[in-house]
């Protein structure tokens, strides 16, 4: 058996690398000799882990998506407590996943100082974003910690997914903000910001916030 050294390991923007048969002490081996100030992305589940290293038009939207999310939680007045790529994990569930974007909202307030996560006793985020690629992996992984909305962008569309029974099932309305379209808005505003710029774009998608509430 050969064995590489993971500094061997070069994963190109846009590309992702799958590990087979790891087991949980390997995957926390991994976490910790990766440190957390990295631009890879990881996913785990069930023995297969994968590790993805975003474009930079992966990372625009990214941060876009989550401002346009944090606009909708203040004009709405609804508490939250952002994560970010925090690493979610519980080894009894054999899952771990490190979102684009995470938020605590309708569990805010059990969150509030929290710097380090124990699924075993927290609660999953509310909501998790991923923009541009969700594997099987990592779509199994939000499955099995019970993410209740997770957020998909990709090709210039969102696709919104809410967990019934343990599975997800699509959905055109966002548990999260049921009262907007947000569906048709985000994809919307995104592609806007591509043509007039991102500041211009946030203005705009708080007026229409405004507008529609």
């Amino acid at each position: 058996m050969i064995t590489l050294q993971l500094q061997q390991l070069s994963v190109p923007p846009g590309h992702r690398v799958i590990l087979h048969n790891v087991n949980w002490q390997e995957f926390e081996a991994i976490l910790e000799e990766l440190g957390e100030h990295r631009a890879t992305r990881l996913a785990y589940s069930q023995g297969t882990l994968e590790i993805r290293m975003p474009l930079p038009k992966h990372e625009v939207a990214k941060v876009l998506i989550g401002d346009l999310v944090k606009i909708l939680l203040e004009e709405l007045e609804i508490d939250c407590e952002p994560f970010g790529s925090t690493t979610f994990k519980r080894e009894d569930m054999a899952s771990g996943v490190e979102p684009d974007d995470s938020f605590y909202i309708q569990n805010h307030a059990r969150m509030i100082g929290k710097e380090r996560i124990d699924l075993t006793v927290d609660p999953p985020p509310d909501l998790a974003i991923e923009v541009d690629v969700t594997s099987k992996t990592q779509l199994n992984a939000y499955e099995a910690l019970g993410v209740p909305e997770l957020w998909r962008y990709e090709d210039g569309k969102l696709q919104i997914n809410l967990i019934k029974d343990g599975k997800y099932i699509e959905s055109e309305i966002s548990a999260t903000f049921p009262n907007l379209p947000i569906f048709l808005a985000i994809p919307r505003f995104v592609e806007q910001s591509k043509t007039v710029g991102r500041s211009p774009t946030l203005r705009a998608f708080r007026l229409w916030v405004r507008e529609q509430i």
